[in-house]
């Protein structure tokens, strides 16, 4: 197993936020948690990479125990965040963001290789290497925000609303770009508010419902679930 999480308890200050959730991820997957906001998909994603310490419970990474560590061990162990809002580093260039990625790599012709790699996955940001970030549209900043996580060459990548504020055509690519990223070989653990474009590419999903997981299956399963199409797919 890549990752477990096990009876997770996380408060913020006094409130409960999570109430003893338990998750799995096996390598090769791409695992959707979908659910209403406030449900605790987020917290739940912060904790595992570390941005968030539980007060109970523990996180396995590739059988490690990894509570307490810090977000920078668990980028050297291949666990990688790509945040919503896509926090680039607005007054630099698509080629240094992507530089930035590979900050912990001394492997200079892999690291190339890489960054070819990259453009030719996301050709849009190849046309625009000199350019700021910022000067993006909310696409292609997505599009380099994963790009830059694919640069430290993770073997769990965390995206946390990746399809927000995108246009439809965007998030339709944004997601086939996800898709190829799991087939070339990268575990995906996704956080996604549009739950039935999350779970039509994913192999299998959890329904956060406020701090608990109501529901656990196979996405196809999922989406045909006729209690969870109802409350969280829209009939």
């Amino acid at each position: 197993m890549l990752l477990e999480a096990k009876n997770l308890k996380v408060y913020y200050d006094a409130v409960l936020a999570l109430n003893n959730i338990s998750l799995t991820v096996s390598e090769g997957e791409i695992v959707a948690m979908i659910g209403p906001n406030g449900a605790g998909k987020a917290t739940a994603l912060k904790a595992i990479c570390g941005l968030l310490n539980p007060r109970s419970g523990e996180v396995l990474f590739q059988g490690e125990n990894i509570n307490g560590k810090q977000p920078y061990q668990l980028v050297e162990k291949g666990l990688c965040l790509v945040p919503e809002g896509r926090r680039l580093f607005t007054s630099m260039t698509v080629l240094e963001n992507l530089e930035m990625g590979a900050f912990i790599r001394n492997d200079k012709t892999a690291v190339q290789k890489d960054m070819e790699k990259i453009f030719s996955l996301f050709p849009g940001l190849n046309k625009r290497q000199k350019q700021k970030a910022g000067t993006l549209s909310s696409g292609e900043q997505q599009m380099l925000a994963i790009g830059r996580a694919l640069m430290l060459k993770p073997k769990l990548l965390l995206l946390d609303e990746p399809s927000l504020g995108l246009s439809p055509n965007f998030v339709d690519m944004v997601f086939e770009m996800i898709k190829e990223i799991n087939r070339e070989g990268t575990t995906i653990l996704i956080v996604e508010q549009n739950a039935r474009m999350a779970l039509e590419y994913a192999d299998r999903g959890y329904v956060f419902e406020i701090g608990k997981i109501a529901f656990e299956d196979k996405a196809k399963n999922l989406l045909e679930n006729d209690e969870v199409r109802k409350s969280f797919l829209g009939g």
